[in-house]
């Protein structure tokens, strides 16, 4: 009897918890997050050198004045770009999916944190420099759209499989929620994995909480079946972590097994071949869930919150 007591306890507790997400997620609903998508990338394709001077006005921030508009012109003629802004052309022809997802994170920033305004969001091409696909400020979100027109697009050829797999529109609010997760998150340091682990944690349980309407897949940048490896795994990688006493190392090459984007995690097992990359991110991002399970706390304050005291009341368990 006692044992049933106990599930159906665990079970109501569950359907409150999610009754209770339903309700904030319909209050963010309601919320308005007005803005337009200015295509940059297109006003510049269709651009003739005489419509340089109004392309400047509008958008003075992409024309340095070391520049001189010779160069700018020729940009325009050239054949390699056009080639580039026809390829975002035909993958883009309009943004509605793609603004829908960035007004549902939007409404999310708004909820959460009450000084947030929302941002001029404008399109480009940037030659493909895939480490800057999105950038965000406090008034401007650009996003580089040559970087996110297919995993197996010609253009990306030359560029590491693992990496050119998020090259691809679905993971566009993603990226820019990273950039804000980056600025909202602070801690005193970053010298052992674990501080490596819950940093990159709490960029992912901001995705979480911003975005619930990507998949956990989506979120880290795993396919379906990497995630499902890595919940599958995670006993076994915590165990690993716990048995080396990895933790508090601050081994430098620990990052680049664990952390950073890679084909696959460098256990140096028979597992390795089968492992996705950045599984210390994974782990990390379970250690920030039962955190904020654990704790109640909101968002903003565990975007500050140092990872020892992360990890202390998380009193993580992996899943079996």
């Amino acid at each position: 009897m006692q044992i049933k007591f106990y599930i159906l306890l665990a079970v109501g507790l569950l359907f409150l918890s999610c009754n209770e997400e339903s309700k904030v997620e319909k209050e963010i609903a309601t919320i308005e997050a007005d803005f337009t998508v200015e295509r940059f990338d297109k006003a510049f394709f269709e651009a003739k050198p005489e419509d340089l001077s109004t392309l400047k006005e509008a958008y003075p921030f992409f024309f340095s004045k070391r520049v001189p508009d010779s160069i700018v012109i020729h940009r325009m003629k050239d054949t390699l770009q056009h080639e580039l802004l026809t390829e975002v052309q035909n993958t883009f022809p309009d943004f509605k999916n793609t603004k829908q997802e960035l007004e549902g994170l939007f409404q999310h920033l708004k909820y959460y944190d009450k000084t947030f305004t929302v941002p001029r969001v404008i399109t480009l091409t940037n030659d493909v420099a895939y480490r800057d696909k999105t950038i965000v400020n406090d008034s401007l979100v650009l996003i580089a759209l040559d970087n996110y027109l297919g995993a197996d697009h010609k253009f990306y050829q030359n560029i590491p499989v693992f990496i050119a797999a998020n090259m691809r529109k679905s993971q566009i609010v993603v990226d820019v929620t990273d950039n804000y997760a980056k600025k909202y998150s602070f801690q005193t340091d970053r010298k052992t994995l674990l501080d490596e682990m819950i940093y990159f944690g709490k960029l992912l349980y901001f995705k979480d909480v911003m975005i619930p309407f990507k998949t956990d897949a989506e979120k880290i940048g795993y396919t379906e079946a990497q995630i499902k490896w890595a919940e599958a795994n995670e006993s076994q990688i915590w165990s690993y972590f716990i048995e080396k006493e990895l933790l508090y190392d601050t081994d430098p090459k620990l990052p680049n097994r664990f952390i950073a984007d890679a084909p696959f995690s460098k256990f140096y097992l028979e597992l390795d071949n089968d492992s996705p990359g950045r599984l210390g991110q994974y782990i990390g991002w379970q250690i920030v869930k039962a955190y904020a399970d654990t704790t109640g706390e909101d968002i903003i304050t565990i975007m500050q919150t140092e990872p020892q005291i992360i990890f202390n009341k998380a009193k993580f368990k992996p899943k079996k």
